[in-house]
């Protein structure tokens, strides 16, 4: 079994180079914020399978993005490239 270090490693690199390739990875530091709290969060529930936790973990932080775009009636600076 993948230790917890890499599989958190390992999923977040997974879903950090799928957004950044599509353009919608947001400011880095913020981002990479989120998408660890997603990742932490998805561990703690107990699940183990890293690609998983990736595809989850980019699926959640669009909807997040989308909701604060819609929320906010205009994309987050952060998101602008």
């Amino acid at each position: 079994m993948e230790k917890i270090s890499s599989l958190v490693e390992n999923a977040f690199r997974i879903a950090w180079d799928y957004l950044e390739a599509t353009g919608e990875l947001g400011e880095a530091e913020s981002s990479a914020r989120e998408l660890l709290d997603i990742i932490e969060s998805m561990i703690r529930q107990g699940e183990r399978r890293r690609i998983l936790i990736a595809n989850a973990t980019i699926d959640i932080y669009k909807r997040q993005r989308r909701t604060a775009e819609v929320n906010h009636g205009q994309p987050d600076q952060a998101g602008a490239a």
